[in-house]
């Protein structure tokens, strides 16, 4: 297990090396700056503000001196579009709200997909299971944008329970989970079902049912266990989904997380924000699909660690 996390980190430091310097040349070598929208300023003035974020020097030298920053000091340096700012302030702040919305859409998907996965299962072909497929398909089918849109005119506007946007109470969460949760939901319940199908197909489960054990212990105790894995397993792109998906849904409620942030920076070309979030969600995809696979090996020692 030790050598398995290290050879981990090694790795999760190799690949943000390698997407730090990826972004790096990327932004840089884009056509336009971070200050093209500014009004028009002497030479002194834009020679000073190029000093002061380090733009003056040669490419190398900017890249040789940022990379040093980042992975020696941790510093992400101020940003370019919130002055007096550095963007170490601002994930500090952002990054809760964000792990909010996402811990409460991840809990959502599992508490909703991993049941109704296991009711679809338990009466396979009939209508209930019909249903519940049907229903899988068109939550998989709608993107979360329009989900969130038809939450806020539904639940908002048609019958005010939740309010529209912002992040002051538990309730400013439940439509932007919602939004993001309910397509990782049926994804969930999908690997469930195709998972307890599986286990319950298995001659171990043939010999539990000769025993005299009921139905219901049948699916609790050994096909549910067997059918988290393919579920344990997806929720590493579960993650990256989340990830992506708060882009847009943050945008959307108004939530000020990083996924707002990001956006906004990719705007206004502000190279620091956009690195530091960019380097900060490639971690924690990293270090979330480390997770997955270590919980694999808990829950079923025959697969192993590499």
């Amino acid at each position: 297990m030790l050598t398995y996390v290290l050879r981990k980190l090694l790795s999760v430091a190799l690949l943000l090396v390698l997407v730090f310097t990826g972004a790096f040349f990327l932004m840089r070598l884009a056509p336009g700056g971070p200050f093209d929208a500014e009004r028009a300023l002497p030479p002194a003035i834009e020679r000073s503000i190029a000093a002061r974020f380090q733009l003056d020097q040669p490419l190398l030298v900017q890249y040789g001196s940022y990379l040093a920053d980042v992975f020696l000091r941790g510093d992400l340096r101020p940003s370019f579009s919130y002055r007096d700012t550095s963007v170490n302030q601002i994930i500090a702040e952002t990054l809760p709200r964000s792990a909010a919305l996402g811990a409460a859409a991840l809990l959502l998907a599992l508490f909703l997909g991993v049941p109704a996965g296991l009711l679809a299962a338990a009466r396979r072909g009939h209508a209930r299971d019909l249903l519940l497929s049907a229903l899988f398909a068109l939550a998989l089918a709608v993107p979360n944008f329009v989900l969130a849109t038809l939450l806020v005119l539904l639940f908002s506007f048609v019958l005010p329970w939740f309010p529209v946007a912002g992040f002051s109470s538990l309730r400013h969460l439940v439509l932007p989970a919602l939004a993001l949760g309910v397509p990782l939901a049926a994804a969930i319940a999908r690997l469930t079902r195709a998972g307890v199908l599986e286990a319950l197909a298995s001659p171990y489960i043939r010999t539990a049912r000769a025993k005299g054990l009921a139905p219901g212990a049948v699916l609790a105790r050994h096909a549910l266990r067997a059918g988290l894995v393919p579920v344990v397993t997806y929720l590493g792109p579960a993650c990256a989904a989340i990830l992506t998906g708060s882009l847009v849904v943050e945008k959307i409620f108004a939530i000020p997380g990083m996924g707002s942030f990001f956006v906004t920076s990719v705007m206004n070309r502000d190279y620091t924000l956009a690195m530091g979030v960019l380097l900060l969600y490639f971690g924690l995809l990293a270090v979330l699909n480390a997770l997955v696979d270590v919980s694999l090996h808990l829950i079923d020692p025959r697969v192993e660690l590499q």
